[in-house]
């Protein structure tokens, strides 16, 4: 294990840890929003439609919210590094797959499949193994405050390098690109070692998993339903909670029991960390709703190819890049609470005047101060969110709030692209602009909502809970 951090820079040692982690956390969150700008290249190349590169986006991102609890459960039984390196590999054989695919069901396959469940194996570990190395809060905040940039940066370039890529090369050269990324983590992680040692003797909750991903998809699938049957939609989201209290009957009886259940109840004890994990699925939602619903806007109503689309979102990625990058200086300044508060309101600024734009025909400049203020919204609350959830609880459950902690992240990100896209989709052809006004008002509300929960956080974090 590598020394703790100092209060300086962080020893090349520990640096060496860090590269790697935050690279896989910003791959991940470019496979999110790169397809943006490439709906109309794909959706023509593979003979389907605007909404079927959006179902490929939401189950990417739904997968890896479904399976991101027991991604982080499998970390204790099998080692955080086998699991992030098993994570990659599964991950690099769907973008090779998504490149060459022939249609959407081998796009799926490979983008939504592969690498959804290849991300849920190596995404718990990135923040488990942070968590564990880098210690105090301003050194957390620091090492968190780089991946969450990366993260940030990832989801909010994924249109700008995706746009290049599609423009000059074509979308497939996009997975080319996430391939050769994932190739160079590969080589990066050989310094990494995990801290704690794997107990392959450690239960897994394998009912637990099942029942709590099926209910997860359902929910999701059932939002995408809404603009096709509203009876079909209703059944599934039914269907989906009902399979979610299954889950967590079927956690209360194994405590009852003595066994070890996927996801302890004791997690959801911690008020602290509870308010920490909705803001942060506000954020995502928020975040992957906008990149969906402005790239589509601007592409099948406004007519801009992937490289126009892209060069606009530059604005939010300045913005993620400048307020991340300042992560450990705020911290140390401003409590966690008021980093996330100021954060959500600088966010719904920013959704406020992309709504303003739904009337006439702006320059497309026009889009570029709302997407700038919502990504320094955003910088400036993801790495306080993250460290808020995760300096709750003790070493020991890590892995298990780690898991919760990104699958709550995703789900954001897979509602933001349900929700929002779904609203916008209904309407493109038809009612673009009400359609469009429609899906950022939802927006702006969830960041209202992520304002008013930020309001109860505690001004003073309790120390770490212990199991």
């Amino acid at each position: 294990m590598a020394e703790p951090a100092p209060a300086g820079r962080f020893s090349p040692a520990l640096r060496q840890i860090l590269v790697p982690l935050a690279l896989a956390q910003f791959i991940c969150s470019f496979a999110g929003s790169n397809m943006n700008v490439m709906i109309n290249d794909i959706s023509q190349d593979l003979n389907t439609t605007v909404q079927g590169v959006q179902i490929a986006i939401t189950v990417f991102l739904l997968v890896m919210a479904a399976l991101m609890i027991p991604g982080g459960k499998l970390t204790d039984k099998y080692g955080r590094k086998r699991c992030f390196l098993a994570g990659l590999i599964l991950y690099g054989i769907g973008a090779l797959m998504s490149a060459a695919s022939p249609g959407l069901g081998v796009l799926i396959l490979g983008n939504s499949i592969f690498e959804g469940v290849g991300t849920a194996l190596l995404i718990p570990p990135v923040y488990i193994l942070t968590t564990l190395v880098f210690t105090g809060v301003a050194n957390r905040a620091r090492a968190f405050g780089a991946i969450s940039a990366l993260g940030g940066i990832g989801a909010a370039a994924g249109p700008l390098i995706g746009g290049l890529i599609a423009s000059t090369l074509g979308w497939r050269w996009a997975f080319v690109f996430q391939a050769l990324v994932i190739a160079a983590i590969v080589l990066l992680s050989r310094k990494i070692n995990d801290p704690l040692p794997p107990d392959p003797t450690r239960p897994f909750d394998t009912k637990g998993a099942v029942l709590s991903a099926a209910g997860l998809v359902l929910i999701v699938s059932g939002i995408l339903a809404a603009d096709n049957n509203l009876w079909v939609m209703l059944a599934l989201i039914a269907a989906g909670v009902l399979l979610l209290a299954l889950f967590f009957r079927s956690v209360r009886a194994k405590e009852r029991a003595g066994q070890e259940p996927l996801l302890s109840t004791s997690l959801f004890r911690n008020r602290t960390s509870n308010l920490g994990l909705v803001t942060q699925n506000a954020q995502w939602l928020v975040l992957t709703g906008t990149s969906f619903v402005v790239s589509a806007f601007l592409q099948v109503v406004r007519g801009y190819d992937p490289i126009q689309t892209g060069i606009i979102f530059t604005a939010t990625t300045a913005g993620l890049l400048a307020t991340s990058l300042a992560a450990e200086r705020l911290a140390r300044r401003h409590p966690q609470r008021r980093l996330i508060q100021a954060g959500f309101v600088l966010t719904a600024v920013g959704v406020a005047i992309l709504l303003a734009l739904v009337t006439g025909t702006p320059s497309p400049w026009a889009f570029a101060p709302g997407l700038l203020l919502i990504g320094l919204g955003l910088g400036l609350m993801l790495t306080p969110s993250v460290n808020v959830v995760q300096s709750a609880f003790a070493d020991n459950q890590q892995g298990e709030i780690s898991g919760l902690s990104r699958s709550v992240s995703n789900l954001g990100s897979s509602l933001g692209t349900a929700v929002a896209g779904t609203i916008l989709v209904a309407g493109i052809t038809v009612t673009p602009e009400r359609s469009y006004g429609l899906a950022m008002a939802v927006l702006g509300l969830v960041a209202l909502i992520g304002l008013y929960v930020a309001s109860h956080l505690p001004r003073t974090p309790a120390p770490p809970a212990a199991d």
